[in-house]
Parts: C-alpha cells; sequence; structure tokens
C-alpha cells in the first residue's frame, strides 16, 4: 500500500499543470451538466408550484360573440363534479397605454371588472402593493409579466386610451396572474374597481365580454366534459378557448430549449473530457513502459498499478466535481430567475429545488471518470517486464518501430525536400496520430458550438428578415383598431388608397372556429376529438400581406383554407383533404391548400379569406387589424406618425420592428447569458487539452527538439513549427465545424420547438460573423499549442537530449 501512495503522491506532484488542466475539465462538464438539469427541473417545477398554488385555470374561455349565453353557460359548468369553474368576469379590450408621457407598444389589455376576492380559480397572488379584496377607486392591479418588462413602479400612474378620450388610474398593486403572466405574452388582464368599469366603459359602444376558467381535477379528463356538452347544447363550443397547454408553453419554452441544447454540450464535452484522460492515461503507461516493468518485477501487481491511476483521477474528479456542482446551483439560478421573473415577487424569491439532481449529476461524472480509468488504466496489466526491462515497450511494438527506422531511407519522397518548419510541424502531427485526432474533434465541435450560439442569436436578433417563416406577417406597418365606434373603415381606405407611399394594404381579424370530432378516413389512424382553432381572416392578399407556408399555398378563394402544422398532425389532414370547420355556429367545408408553422399559438390555427365568411354574411366587417406595405420602407416611421396623428381616437400603428423587437429582444436576452457561457467554456476546454496534449507530446519528443536546438534551430522556430501543424489541423476542423454548426445542431433546436409549432426553424447566414466565430476556436488552438511549447524555450539542449 506504501508503494501505491507513493505513485500516487508522485504522480500528483511532477503533474501538477497536467493535472490541474484535467480537473478544470472535469470541473466543466459537471458545471454545464448539473446547470442543465437543474434548469430543467426547476422551470417545470416552479411553474407548477405556482400553478398549483393559484389553483390555475386549465382552459381560459372567452365569451365576446354572443354565440352562448353566459349566464347560462357558466350555470352547466357549475354543475359538473370534478371541474370548479371560475367566477364569470366582465372584460373590454384596449390596446392604447402610456406610461410616463410615454406609449407602451404591442400590448392588448383585457380590462376586468374586478369580482371581490378570492378567487376560487386563478387567484391572484402579491408580487407587490397592498393586499385587498378589490382595487381602489382610481387604481388598478397589473400583472408581473408586464410590471418587470415595461418599468413601471407601484404608485405610477398610467393612461388609456379609449378613443375619444383618456383615462388615468395608478398602479397600487402587482400580482402574479398565470394564465395571462408567461414571458413573451402581449396580453395582460388589467383589474379596474367596479365603479371605475362602469364609468369608463358604460358609455362607450359595444358590450361586455366574459371571460371564465376552467380547473379539472384530471386534466385528461377534460374531453369528456366537453363531449357532454355538446350532446347535451346541441352544438359544440363556438368562442375562443384557450387551452393549458397554450397556457404554460411561453413559461417553459425558454428554459427548455437552453437546457437540452446544455445537456447535448455538456455531454459531449464530458464525453471529450473522458478521452482526453483515456488519451493522458495511454500516453503515461507507454512513457513509464520500463518503469512499470520493474515495479511488477520487483512483485507489485496489476491491480495496484492500475490503483494509482484510479486514486489520483479519483482524487482529481472530486476536487473538480464539488466546485462545479456549487457552481451549477448559482449559475442554474441566475438563469432561471431571469427566464421566470413574472412568477418571483417581493414577498418570496424563487424557490429553486434540485439538490438531488445535481447530485445526481456528480455521481454520474464521478463513475464514468472511474470507469474510464479503469478501462485504460487495464492496459497494465499487458506489460511484460523483461519486455518492458529491454526495449522499453512490448517486444511487438520493438520490432515496428526497427522495420519503420530501417524503411525510413528507402522513401522515394522525403521530409529531406520540404521547408524544415513545415516538416517538423507535420511530423509532429503524423508521429501523435491519437492526439491529433483528438485536436481535430475538439475543433470541430468548439466551432461548431460557437457558429450555432451566435446563427441562433443572430437570427432571433434579425427576426424582421424571417418574420414570416415565424407565422407573424412580412408588412412593414400593422394598425390595430381599438375603438371600433370612431373608426370609419371606409374613410381609412380611401386615405390609405389616395397615399402615394403606399403600396398595398388589406385588414386581418380573426375568429374562433371549431373542427367537430370525426372518423378518422386513413388507414392506421385514430379517431380525432373536436377542438378549438384559432382562425385568421384576411379581407387581402395572404401573400401581399407576407405572410407565407411551408408547404402549398394560402387560401385564395371561398372553399379554401390553409393550416397550421400541430392543426394538421392532430387532425390528420394534408393538402387537397377537406376539413369542416364552424365558424359562428355555421358549418364550412373547406379545401386545405396549405400548411403553415407559427410559433403564436403553436400552429394551432388556420387562415381563411373573408369570402368565406361573406357568401352567408355580406355585411360581415371585423377590421381589428390593418397591414400596410409601402413603395419604400425607410418611411415607415413617418407614415406611421402620420396615421397616429390623423386617427388617435380609433386606432394605433406601429411599425413591424417595433412590434417584433418587443417581443423578440426579451428572448435575446435570455439568450445571451447561457450561449455565451457555453461558448466561452469550449473556447477554454479546447485550449486546455491542446494545451495538455501537445505538452504529452513535446515530453515523448524533447530529444528530437534537444538535437534540432544543438543543430541550430531557435526555439522560437521549433514552437512555431509546432504551432502551424496544430492550426493547420484547427483550420479543417473549423470548416467541418461550421458546417456541423449551421446544418447538423439546429436539428436540436428543431426538436424542441416542434411542439411548439416550428419545425424548420428559420435561421439567418451571416457568413462574416460566421466565420469570424470559427477563427476563434483556431486561435484557441494556437494558443493553447505555443504555450505548451515553452519548455522547449525554458529549457537547454544538453538537457533535452539527456531526458
Amino acid at each position: 500500500m506504501n508503494t501505491v501512495w507513493t505513485l500516487f503522491l508522485s504522480n500528483l506532484r511532477t503533474k501538477k499543470i497536467q493535472n490541474g488542466l484535467t480537473t478544470v475539465l472535469i470541473l466543466l462538464s459537471t458545471l454545464l451538466l448539473s446547470t442543465a438539469m437543474t434548469v430543467i427541473s426547476n422551470t417545470q417545477n416552479l411553474f407548477t408550484d405556482m400553478h398549483t398554488k393559484a389553483n390555475g385555470s386549465h382552459q381560459i374561455l372567452m365569451l365576446g360573440n354572443g354565440l352562448h349565453d353566459p349566464i347560462v353557460f357558466k350555470q352547466w359548468w357549475d354543475e359538473q363534479q370534478g371541474v370548479t369553474a371560475s367566477e364569470l368576469i366582465p372584460y373590454r379590450n384596449l390596446s392604447g397605454i402610456t406610461h410616463q408621457g410615454k406609449e407602451i407598444n404591442n400590448i392588448y389589455m383585457f380590462m376586468m371588472d374586478t369580482a371581490e376576492l378570492p378567487f376560487t380559480v386563478d387567484k391572484l397572488i402579491w408580487a407587490q402593493g397592498d393586499e385587498r379584496s378589490t382595487p381602489e377607486v382610481g387604481t388598478i392591479w397589473i400583472p408581473t409579466s408586464f410590471f418587470y418588462s415595461n418599468g413601471i413602479e407601484v404608485g405610477d400612474k398610467v393612461s388609456f386610451k379609449t378613443g375619444k378620450s383618456t383615462f388615468e388610474l395608478k398602479v397600487a398593486a402587482v400580482v402574479v396572474d398565470m394564465p395571462f403572466g408567461a414571458p413573451f405574452t402581449r396580453n395582460a388582464r388589467i383589474w379596474m374597481n367596479t365603479q371605475d368599469y362602469k364609468d369608463q366603459f358604460q358609455s362607450l359602444q359595444g358590450k361586455d365580454m366574459y371571460m371564465m376558467g376552467l380547473r379539472f381535477d384530471d386534466y385528461d379528463t377534460n374531453t369528456q366534459y366537453w363531449d357532454r356538452f355538446e350532446k347535451q347544447a346541441g352544438t359544440q363550443y363556438l368562442e375562443y378557448k384557450m387551452e393549458f397547454e397554450s397556457i404554460s408553453s411561453f413559461y417553459l419554452i425558454m428554459n427548455k430549449v437552453i437546457g437540452f441544447v446544455m445537456i447535448f454540450l455538456g455531454a459531449v464535452m464530458l464525453l471529450v473530457a473522458l478521452f482526453t484522460i483515456g488519451f493522458t492515461i495511454s500516453d503515461a503507461i507507454l512513457a513509464n513502459y520500463r518503469t512499470i516493468g520493474v515495479l511488477k518485477s520487483c512483485g507489485l501487481s496489476s491491480f495496484r498499478i492500475i490503483g494509482t491511476y484510479m486514486s489520483q483521477y479519483a482524487f482529481l474528479s472530486i476536487i473538480g466535481i464539488i466546485p462545479g456542482l456549487a457552481a451549477s446551483q448559482f449559475l442554474s439560478k441566475v438563469i432561471v430567475e431571469s427566464s421566470l421573473s413574472s412568477l418571483k415577487t417581493n414577498r418570496s424569491e424563487l424557490s429553486m429545488q434540485g439538490n438531488f439532481t445535481a447530485l445526481a449529476v456528480g455521481i454520474c461524472v464521478f463513475a464514468l471518470v472511474i470507469l474510464c480509468v479503469l478501462f485504460y488504466a487495464n492496459k497494465a496489466r499487458s506489460v511484460q517486464p523483461v519486455q518492458a526491462i529491454r526495449y522499453g515497450m512490448s517486444e511487438m511494438d520493438s520490432s515496428k518501430w526497427a522495420r519503420r527506422v530501417r524503411s525510413n531511407g528507402n522513401r522515394p519522397v522525403g521530409f529531406d525536400r520540404l521547408p524544415i518548419m513545415f516538416v517538423i510541424g507535420l511530423r509532429n502531427m503524423l508521429k501523435n496520430v491519437k492526439g491529433s485526432i483528438l485536436m481535430f474533434i475538439l475543433t470541430v465541435i468548439t466551432s461548431a458550438v460557437l457558429v450555432f450560439g451566435f446563427v441562433l442569436l443572430y437570427s432571433v436578433y434579425s427576426i424582421q428578415r424571417t418574420a414570416s417563416s415565424w407565422g407573424y406577417d412580412n408588412s412593414h406597418i400593422a394598425v390595430e383598431v381599438f375603438n371600433q365606434a370612431a373608426f370609419s373603415r371606409t374613410q381609412f381606405e380611401e386615405d390609405m388608397l389616395s397615399d402615394p407611399r403606399i403600396k398595398n394594404f388589406g385588414w386581418f381579424g380573426n375568429v374562433t372556429g371549431v373542427v367537430p370530432s370525426e372518423l378518422s378516413d386513413r388507414s392506421g389512424d385514430s379517431n380525432t376529438s373536436s377542438m378549438n382553432v384559432y382562425i385568421g381572416v384576411a379581407d387581402g392578399n395572404y401573400d401581399d400581406l407576407g405572410y407565407s407556408t411551408l408547404r402549398g399555398a394560402n387560401p385564395l378563394h371561398k372553399n379554401e383554407i390553409a393550416i397550421g402544422i400541430n392543426v394538421s398532425k392532430k387532425l390528420n389532414k394534408d393538402i387537397g383533404d377537406v376539413i369542416t370547420v364552424y365558424i359562428n355556429g355555421k358549418p364550412y367545408s373547406l379545401i386545405v391548400t396549405g400548411i403553415y408553422q407559427a410559433i403564436s399559438n403553436m400552429s394551432y390555427s388556420a387562415r381563411i379569406t373573408i369570402d368565406v365568411i361573406k357568401a352567408d354574411h355580406l355585411d360581415y366587417s371585423n377590421a381589428e387589424t390593418y397591414f400596410i406595405n409601402l413603395h419604400d420602407s425607410s418611411q415607415s416611421d413617418q407614415v406611421v406618425s402620420d396615421i397616429n396623428e390623423q386617427y388617435k381616437e380609433a386606432l394605433s400603428a406601429l411599425t413591424q420592428k417595433t412590434l417584433l423587437d418587443s417581443v423578440f429582444k426579451e428572448a435575446v436576452g435570455l439568450l445571451i447569458l447561457p450561449m455565451s457561457m457555453m461558448g466561452l467554456l469550449f473556447i477554454v476546454v479546447t485550449c486546455i487539452i491542446i494545451y495538455i496534449t501537445c505538452r504529452i507530446n513535446i515530453r515523448k519528443d524533447s530529444k528530437t527538439y534537444g538535437i534540432y536546438k544543438s543543430l541550430g534551430l531557435t526555439s522560437n522556430r521549433i514552437r512555431l513549427s509546432v504551432a502551424q501543424g496544430i492550426v493547420a489541423l484547427s483550420v479543417i476542423g473549423a470548416l467541418l465545424g461550421i458546417y456541423v454548426g449551421v446544418y447538423l445542431l439546429p436539428m436540436l433546436l428543431e426538436n424542441i420547438l416542434t411542439y411548439y409549432g416550428i419545425v424548420e426553424v428559420p435561421l439567418i447566414m451571416h457568413w462574416g460573423g460566421i466565420i469570424g466565430v470559427a477563427v476563434v476556436s483556431i486561435i484557441s488552438a494556437g494558443v493553447g499549442s505555443w504555450l505548451s511549447s515553452r519548455v522547449i524555450a525554458n529549457t537547454s539542449p544538453r538537457i533535452l537530449v539527456i531526458e
């Protein structure tokens, strides 16, 4: 045992740098994997815990078109066992809000007539302000998602536009509102005092709409309740319904993307670390072959020799894993709190869990390191003492080496005809094949990670160029009508047609459609259940408005419809199939002309033209949004200003860039930290592993480099030759890494986003930036190789030759 202990301490003392860098590799692998697992588990747990605490709804129903009697509808649900219905809350829509003289864009508000608390479903959880049963007169409660993203403070006053006038209310409290509190949401429930609600909206044209939440004891049984409702009511539910999947999706999507990518890259980093450890052990056995033979001849067993390596790397693993786990708790908390800030309150911080998960990750990493060490150190069993002492290697390897040396002089083309610096670098690569393969793989991975992170961030930041591929329009200006009573569609369209700056325009509204259950006509497919679908209605050409499809085309005629990819999957419908949709209680049989993807509504949506509805309602008009294209897009800001000034009582105009930035810049902000961290980690790992590998190779060839120096080559020329070989290899690896980062890694992202309605991630290739970040991996490789060769400069030729 003393011998093993002595060898163990000797390995720690004589290889300080190598051991330290190996420990860093294990630490970084543990950090990445543990952070990813903690982020994923906490995201789901925090949302679930808060949803349970609020007795959150599984479905939100909006009754605004008079297709169901709200009172009768509420009474029916109150009579059902196993489901709890919330209060029937009256509300009105608004889209104009101003804070400290600045208009807040792209926020669509439900102005709620607040019933007395507590609510039975979707309880409001106080984040800031005094908790009361109802808002006081002149005050409102706002959701955390709206509060944190717009810099509003408790006590601030905000102004709302109702058309001809505005009214001002003071923010008295901030609440966690689960159905409309997710990141990136553009909807917000504003909770008003009943008297304020009556004073502001009673005189306005239009009528109250109603909102109600349903919470099921077992959410999976909700279809049975709706089937019962259809049978008893004699009709499907015909108004808007928001499902639990939509409620939860944007709470979870960002951290699922981050976590999944981190797990994959963390696993890759761990594999690289294990391969590096294996390479180091294999090289150590070869370098100490004669020493191992002597130890065996003195009676030291193979098991104890293997135990020396296992104890060494077990110690290094513990040193690396413990701080890695500790750092992961801090990092995961930063990521989760930034992405789920809407669930945070002043009264209670987000309670991070996952200590057991992190511990399990640490144990797995430790076990994998030990198994890797055991596998590679087992080569010490094959060392034969006599052969080791005589040849310094096995007899077979000695024979191969002798044949290789004798054959060198017979080669028709030798290194003597090539430049000396090129020869030294090439020889270093060819002589150490395993190390060269490791460095090549590493530069491929590092450049792929850097390229993928850059492409993803750049694509989200520049989403204006690919808006149609995300399911949005691609027009220059969007005009939202918030006061129909003060809006004249005829006058507005005449003004648009007479403006020479405007190229084309069209209006876009929406209705709720219901697809009834039906027997599948495809063999092997199950029957489909009824579903509510968000249906866009356009008075104009979808292509002109900037809407695109994955397959097929947008609808043009009154018997056509385009459907979202998730609707297509759920209903087993494809291009050319006929689909029956109930709109305003009337069935329409429409031909599917196209299939598209849209992150909004998770692709549970469809598109039709106004002609579909006008076939039965000639006077139908539901102009909620106008999309306008200009001849010169640079005039967008001026046109927006002119429209807002002329129609300030009825509508709000915004540029497409403003609308998209209000949503996706938040996503960019959340992605920057984890993607930058992963890129930095891989740069550091590349430098570390190449340093270790080159250091091992230089130690093995120290006698050769001593001869080079004694023949007159300077240290810098030798070091530069070695670095040139590594850089040349990393250039090839970086080129392959660009391909992997651009074409293969995005497939991982598509696997996650498919659930959210995106099957083809719209990426923008900025090749200047792609090449620039790929070069960083090359620089990292060059720096690692240059630093590792300092031993050549710091050691005299005589000592190198003696070694």
